[in-house]
């Protein structure tokens, strides 16, 4: 269950199954027997707090704070609004609660832990006055939160803050996940995020037809191929991969053995005559190429053979570089451009885009948020929007990285990555990324499948290695995230 809703999906998401003929009130049932059961797993001993808004979110929180007190839980409940404002299925959780309620605007009762049923994904302006009161004394108990939906506060559709909100230990969300529960802050913020299964039908998502996904197997597996054994070298791709001066020559080389380590046929470095030497001294199966230039980088990619050429780590930002890159757009073969080749086209990002624009085979730009704003001056906003921005402008997959990478295609399409560790924010963890993405598409994998495995593979690799990693852990770590995935017996992902 890879599709994300937004806000907006989820609410038409329930419209669809009540109108299908599973009652609303039903939907909300199930919803708050699902927040009851991690509320109790979570805060086994003591009171629980609810805290419920007049809306949908708060009557979730009702049937919870129902059903906890049924199973003999000292449960006080204080609602934020009048009663009298409530309305809808949410009434008739309200009237199936029969409890006492307080108003949430005086003083709260002590606690073992707080339910967050106040606001949920759905939340169309920023906190505040006594609402952003309750949730700044909440925060400061330290006692364990449990969130309805998303921690009040957070955007369910961005993971971002609006003007303050629930530090949640625990989600419990309902059908699919929100864009909000990958994204920072909001990722953070929710904790151990619960998927609930509570009755809507997944035929809804065939008339819903989401374009943003968590990044996973289904979206990508089906484009990989594994290995046969009357296969050729030449049948998993050439990569090559160029490298920049005598003193910027490792990035290169990571990015080179990522290439191989993923699985392409071959890998040649491409590497400037001064160079050579120190290339050579670090390279055994990854082949070296000496490279005069774009002249010679030219002659080099002419050959039919050439899947894919990776410019970027290490490379420089002087003239001479961006005549390499200006001699790779014109190649036949697809391209993996990050780091320097990015900063290079900093000041005419529109002549690298027409650029992009003319070519067959597809083009993977894999920028950090620095370099983003470099190509991209005029996007602002949440992140998924403006990774799709950019891919709709360049005509090429965008990988926005970052704890929350997110994977654009031109196309509209839209993956949020979320499984990277910690630890892969290292010196050379980038040329590893665009290295693995590099041997992906030697292998004939299309651009944005490529680029969302290639996150993937990353963070598991990242994982694989464990604390203390650094970049030249991630390639060798590769090979076990690998193994796992052309086992015979198969490899479950997410």
């Amino acid at each position: 269950m890879l599709e994300l809703l937004t806000t907006a999906q989820m609410a038409e998401a329930d419209r669809l199954a009540i109108a299908g003929g599973v009652p609303g009130i039903e939907l909300m049932e199930r919803a708050g027997a699902a927040v009851a059961e991690v509320a109790a797993a979570r805060v086994p001993n003591g009171r629980l707090l609810v805290l419920c808004g007049p809306g949908n979110n708060g009557g979730d929180g009702f049937v919870a704070a129902r059903r906890l007190r049924a199973a003999g839980r000292d449960v006080a409940l204080h609602l934020l609004g009048d009663p009298a404002r409530i309305t809808g299925d949410a009434r008739a959780a309200f009237d199936r609660w029969g409890g006492p309620t307080h108003p949430a605007d005086v003083a709260l009762p002590e606690a073992a832990g707080v339910i967050d049923a106040l606001f949920g994904a759905g939340l169309d302006r920023p906190i505040d006055g006594r609402a952003a009161r309750i949730v700044t004394e909440i925060n400061g108990r330290g006692v364990p939160v449990i969130a309805v939906d998303v921690p009040s506060g957070v955007s369910g559709d961005t993971g971002e803050v609006m003007g303050t909100a629930i530090e949640a230990a625990a989600t419990v969300t309902f059908f699919r996940l929100k864009p909000g529960h990958l994204l920072y802050p909001g990722r953070d913020l929710c904790g151990d995020v619960t998927l609930a299964d509570i009755g809507i039908p997944a035929a809804v998502l065939d008339t819903l037809a989401p374009r943003v996904w968590r990044n996973g197997r289904v979206l990508w597996a089906k484009d990989m191929r594994a290995p046969t054994a009357d296969g050729h070298k030449y049948h998993r791709g050439h990569a090559v991969v160029v490298s920049g001066g005598m003193a910027r020559t490792g990035a290169a080389r990571l990015a080179a053995g990522a290439a191989l380590r993923a699985g392409a046929g071959l890998v040649t470095l491409a590497s400037p005559p001064e160079a050579l030497a120190v290339n050579a001294a670090h390279l055994t199966a990854v082949m070296l190429r000496r490279m005069d230039g774009a002249e010679g980088l030219a002659a080099l990619l002419a050959d039919p053979r050439i899947s894919v050429a990776a410019l970027g780590p290490g490379l420089g930002t002087g003239a001479a570089e961006q005549a390499l890159v200006t001699a790779a757009l014109a190649a036949p073969a697809a391209l993996v451009l990050d780091a320097d080749a990015l900063t290079l086209w900093q000041d005419a990002p529109d002549a690298l885009f027409a650029a992009i624009a003319g070519r067959a085979a597809p083009v993977v730009l894999t920028p950090h948020e620095g370099e983003f704003a470099r190509l991209f001056p005029d996007l602002a906003g949440p992140k998924p929007a403006r990774a799709r921005a950019a891919a709709a402008r360049s005509g090429a997959t965008v990988v926005l990285k970052g704890p929350d990478t997110v994977i654009a295609a031109p196309d509209g399409r839209l993956a949020i990555n979320g499984n990277a560790p910690a630890w892969l924010a290292t010196a050379g963890s980038g040329d590893v990324l665009a290295g693995i993405a590099t041997g992906l598409l030697a292998q004939g994998v299309p651009g944005f499948e490529a680029a969302g495995a290639a996150v993937w593979f990353h963070g598991a690799a990242g994982t694989e290695a464990g604390p203390g990693l650094t970049a030249e852990d991630s390639e060798p770590a590769l090979r076990g995230v690998l193994r796992r995935l052309w086992a015979p017996t198969g490899f479950t992902l997410p």
